[in-house]
């Protein structure tokens, strides 16, 4: 799987993890189905929501990682 980075597309990191809906939601992110927003970086979301990109970054990283492997062990 290849780091997710600042420049991601909010509806390329959907594809990669669906399960981060939730998370975005939490966080104040509640125009996930917005088609405009699908073609919007991590960075520009996090700007316009008044939220710290990089650390945002690292929050989806580690939970992307954790949810991917735990679907991996769950299918074996």
């Amino acid at each position: 799987m290849a780091t997710i980075t600042k420049e991601t597309m909010i509806g390329e990191l959907l594809q990669i993890d669906e399960d981060i809906a939730p998370v975005l939601l939490n966080i104040g992110m509640h125009c996930l189905g917005c088609p405009s927003s699908q073609m919007e970086t991590i960075e520009e979301a996090a700007m316009v929501h008044g939220i710290d990109p990089d650390a945002l970054v690292e929050s989806i990283n580690e939970f992307v990682e954790k949810d991917l492997a735990a679907k991996k062990a769950a299918a074996n």
